[in-house]
């Protein structure tokens, strides 16, 4: 996002020399490194594999030359920028950016005029490319209509809300949808290691240790953008230091953050997940948050967070408090959608109410012990009363005879055999006095009973 209300790319075209060359080179070289590590081709770009497969419409759009409108949906720091700027360069267009923070219509409509101006004088076609478009009200995203219906401009908007409900429908019709994932964490480190070593980056002024190069990668969180800034935060700080190399010292110190010491596939990730479920578990609210920000900063994914919650919400907490798989079930849907940052909130929300939750593991013994029986080959057939009747001659072997209809009885409940004789005595469903079990436990004591004709104590 830039300072100004929007503005010309600066970037050089292949062909420009002289002193206004040299100027443009200047001024690209004291761009941030994000902005000169931006990728000029399509096969520059890494990750969303999806978009530069050969004949994907991103493709066809820019080496087939054609005007068309894009709006690009995806997190931060994945390429929506990156992809206007070689849309501009490779089909040499004029590139104009606007920020949907700063702008109203009035510039809005100055940005079109312009280049429908240039459109009819010079040939010259303008890329505009809007960036937060879902910041823009329905009147602002009204006043591109006209541009892109015209093709004044090639509009490429970018956002990171639900264009379905963010954008006008009218601008939707009229532009090609382009979904774009979270790099991930390889890509990442590759973007920072071209950018340690390439003539636009770092130029091999200074090298990286590797666990300073995991440090970064896991702070950038799959965004490029936020990596290479904090890339060229610690190569100063290397800088200051007389350091040829940037070590992990160096990038603790340049992003002001600490690494954490977790390795996502080794004894650190499970020693740590294994830390979370048992406080979580001994209802150590605390404990557990400390374990679930140890998780969160190292770069785990929160949905392997909210899949551990969800089975300790049966395994640890059960009918104890029925509303816990509820919770985490929730949670796990909330992380489905909106991601990181915001889900660490409903990650901690769900957290202290499992933590507090009263536990119970009757659920998890009672299935336990019955897959035991089942394996011992405690099996035994089904009653006959049980067994199905619907079809035709399942009467002449007495299937169904006998059998009570719940329903018609009292309370809802019939003395009958329901188990097979061989587990005939089973309980294998032993409920505790915790929190809102100690009910169901009165209520499946009294039951149990009943459906036994058993003699009340």
């Amino acid at each position: 996002m830039d300072d100004g209300l929007f503005q010309m790319s600066t970037a050089p075209a292949p062909d420009q020399g002289g002193a206004a060359g040299s100027l443009a080179d200047a001024e690209h070289r004291a761009a941030p490194l994000a902005v000169r590590m931006r990728p000029r081709t399509l096969d520059e770009l890494l990750g969303q594999s999806q978009l530069r497969a050969p004949g994907s419409p991103l493709r066809q759009l820019i080496e087939g030359d054609q005007s068309l409108s894009l709006l690009l949906w995806g997190p931060p720091g994945t390429g929506k920028t990156t992809i206007a700027s070689i849309l501009s360069r490779q089909t040499d267009r004029r590139f104009v950016e606007i920020s949907a923070v700063s702008a109203g219509v009035k510039e809005v409509r100055a940005a079109i005029d312009e280049a429908r101006r240039r459109l009819v004088a010079t040939g010259t076609e303008t890329v505009l490319f809007v960036d937060e478009v879902h910041r823009f009200s329905k009147a602002q995203q009204d006043a591109l209509l006209p541009g892109v219906e015209n093709r004044w401009v090639t509009l490429v908007a970018a956002t990171t809300e639900n264009p379905f409900f963010s954008v006008i429908s009218p601008l939707l019709s009229r532009s090609l949808l382009l979904r774009l994932e979270s790099l991930t964490d390889a890509d990442v480190r590759e973007v920072l290691e071209r950018a340690v070593s390439d003539e636009r980056g770092l130029d091999g002024a200074v090298a990286i240790d590797e666990d300073a190069l995991d440090h970064l990668v896991r702070l950038a969180g799959g965004d490029a953008r936020r990596g290479l800034t904090y890339l060229e935060a610690a190569a100063g700080a290397a800088a200051v230091q007389e350091q040829s190399t940037i070590d992990l010292a160096a990038a603790e110190t340049a992003v002001d953050q600490a690494a954490v010491r977790y390795d996502k596939d080794g004894d650190q990730h499970y020693d740590v997940v294994s830390a979370f479920i048992k406080s979580v578990r001994g209802s150590d609210a605390d404990a557990a948050l400390h374990y679930l920000a140890r998780m969160l900063e190292a770069g785990e994914d929160p949905r392997f967070i909210a899949r551990r919650l969800m089975i300790l919400a049966s395994e640890d907490i059960g009918l104890a408090d029925p509303t816990a798989l509820t919770t985490a079930v929730a949670a796990a849907q909330t992380v489905q959608l909106i991601g990181l940052p915001e889900a660490q909130l409903t990650l901690a929300h769900a957290t202290v109410a499992l933590a507090v939750a009263p536990k119970s593991n009757a659920v998890t013994t009672a299935i336990f012990a019955a897959l035991a029986d089942v394996r011992a080959g405690k099996i035994g057939q089904v009653p006959p009363h049980l067994r199905d009747a619907h079809y035709a001659g399942a009467k002449k072997l007495d299937h169904g005879t006998g059998y009570k209809y719940a329903h018609d009885e009292p309370f809802g409940i019939a003395e009958q055999q329901y188990a097979p004789d061989a587990i005939g005595d089973a309980a294998y469903y032993q409920p505790t006095s915790y929190g809102a079990e100690a009910a169901v436990k009165e209520r499946w004591e009294r039951v149990r009973r009943l459906i036994r004709g058993e003699t009340r104590s």
